[in-house]
């Protein structure tokens, strides 16, 4: 992640226009809404908040409705009512869309800094599909889908051609592990999603981006509850590094037969709940672990 609150860098966002919070529907992770409540009750600073949100919108996880950049704030206090969202948020008492008023608020008054925009980038991969006769397919099929005005019709219409686009994707690009019930597709890291980088501050951040497509015949679930229990982490040979932000709701993801499910899982701060901060040592080699019921599986990361 190469933002901080006060010193802003690179930030890839949806393009930023207008001058008022906007109800144009929102997407947002529910995997955002551990940290959200992590941030109410106070185990997360407010610095350590918002450059996750940065972190979010900057590889395309979060999606936010048009927003105009305030000048910088003289202060960067969060106003407690955004708190307070979030905190409802995490449990579920207010909406995704009142959420992302409170994030839109901190853009507008120039507390989170927006300072490179360009539009955001969702594809998990940088292979050239223009030869490719499926995705061709169905890009046609999406494109009909932008013709519908209303925005819930829109996405209702976008979502399942969309998947389909990302597991044809990662079928056709990435690599291959066979796990028990399960087979976790993955590009690698320096491919969208899965990034190494340290940030002005010294603390790494690495992310980790997968495909998990349950190839048996029953229903199959991969775990992660909290960072203390979580059945992936990544190991430098002598310690173990615990998550920091994940996307698995309610603390799995289950899939029937067939289906397929991207999960994202980052490692950097320490965010309490038996987590751990995420050191990089050069000289050490790295694994991301699975640990699941059904077998164990060691891949290589070649961090740089």
């Amino acid at each position: 992640m190469k933002t901080v609150l006060t010193a802003i860098s690179t930030i890839a966002v949806l393009l930023l226009v207008g001058s008022s919070v906007s109800s144009v529907y929102a997407d947002v992770p529910a995997w955002v809404k551990n940290n959200a409540g992590w941030w109410a009750e106070g185990t997360i600073d407010d610095d350590s908040f918002v450059q996750g949100i940065q972190f979010l919108i900057k590889e395309g996880i979060m999606e936010i409705p048009p927003t105009t950049q305030g000048v910088s704030s003289s202060s960067n206090e969060i106003p407690s009512w955004i708190k307070n969202n979030a905190g409802w948020w995490a449990e579920g008492t207010i909406d995704d869309d009142s959420f992302v008023q409170g994030i839109q608020f901190l853009i507008k008054e120039g507390i989170m800094s927006i300072t490179q925009v360009q539009e955001s980038k969702k594809s998990v991969s940088s292979v050239s599909t223009s030869d490719d006769s499926v995705i061709a397919s169905l890009e046609a099929e999406l494109e009909k889908c932008s013709e519908i005005v209303k925005a819930y019709k829109r996405l209702d219409c976008e979502k399942p051609i969309k998947q389909e686009i990302l597991v044809h994707t990662y079928k056709t690009g990435a690599e291959h592990f066979d796990l028990g019930p399960i087979t976790y597709h993955w590009f690698g890291v320096g491919s969208e999603g899965n990034e190494f980088e340290i940030t002005p501050t010294g603390q790494p951040i690495l992310s980790v981006r997968m495909l998990a497509e349950n190839t048996s015949s029953e229903i199959t679930a991969i775990n992660c509850t909290s960072p203390a229990i979580c059945n992936y982490d990544v190991w430098d040979g002598s310690k173990a590094f615990k998550y920091s932000g994940m996307d698995f709701t309610s603390g799995q993801i289950v899939m029937n037969p067939g289906d397929a499910r991207e999960f994202n899982i980052l490692f950097g701060p320490n965010i309490g709940y038996g987590g751990t901060q995420f050191e990089y040592d050069s000289s050490k080699s790295y694994t991301f672990r699975i640990n699941e019921p059904f077998g164990s599986l060691d891949v290589h990361l070649d961090l740089e």
